[in-house]
């Protein structure tokens, strides 16, 4: 398969922080593939959250996570282009690239009682699916899931578990167990996180 942004059918779409990328996000990135025609996956800014490392070196650390992962998955594609603070400006670049595409929308637990502040998020909500994506240490309420369909979200919980892993945890204990040896390596190379 050839690195042509190609129009799919089913797409999910799936901008994380990944300060830096987890074992976690190999995990979630795997199940897309195996449920969607295409994945695309991006480095974001995340304006709700401070970020340690640079979009440039959180794309690239991205990138080295999506070819760790073994099979080698042909439908995942790093598009950081379509990063944007706004979901909203992400989805219209995105639907430019795929005019004929039916878009889901990836968010984590721990975005769920956020995701209501987003920016114009009822239009955005009539234009995508919502996938909420367990993670551990974070519940997704009933109160919740009716405040997102309350302004128009489409919504389906993955059924995957995640593994207990995060980004904090690289970051604050630098546990090295949440990150792939090829992450490990590059971050280790490029001396960030005050090479952990």
């Amino acid at each position: 398969m050839n690195n042509q942004l190609l129009p799919s059918k089913k797409i999910v779409l799936f901008g994380t922080s990944a300060d830096p990328p987890t074992a976690g996000h190999q995990t979630i990135l795997n199940w897309l593939a195996e449920h969607y025609d295409l994945v695309v996956v991006w480095a974001s800014d995340n304006p709700f959250k401070e970020h340690q490392t640079t979009l440039q070196h959180r794309s690239q650390m991205l990138q080295v996570a999506i070819d760790e992962i073994e099979p080698r998955k042909h439908n995942i594609k790093l598009c950081q282009e379509l990063s944007d603070r706004r979901t909203l400006i992400t989805l219209q670049k995105a639907r430019e690239i795929w005019t004929d595409a039916e878009f889901t929308l990836v968010i984590g637990a721990d975005l769920v009682k956020q995701i209501v502040k987003w920016y114009r998020i009822e239009e955005l909500l009539k234009q995508v699916k919502i996938l909420l994506v367990p993670r551990p240490g974070y519940a997704i309420t009933k109160s919740d899931l009716e405040s997102l369909r309350n302004i128009g979200g489409r919504c389906t919980i993955a059924t995957l578990n995640a593994p207990r892993v995060s980004s904090t945890a690289y970051r604050l204990e630098q546990d090295k167990t949440v990150i792939t040896p090829a992450v490990q390596q590059y971050i280790q190379g490029q001396h960030l996180y005050s090479a952990v």
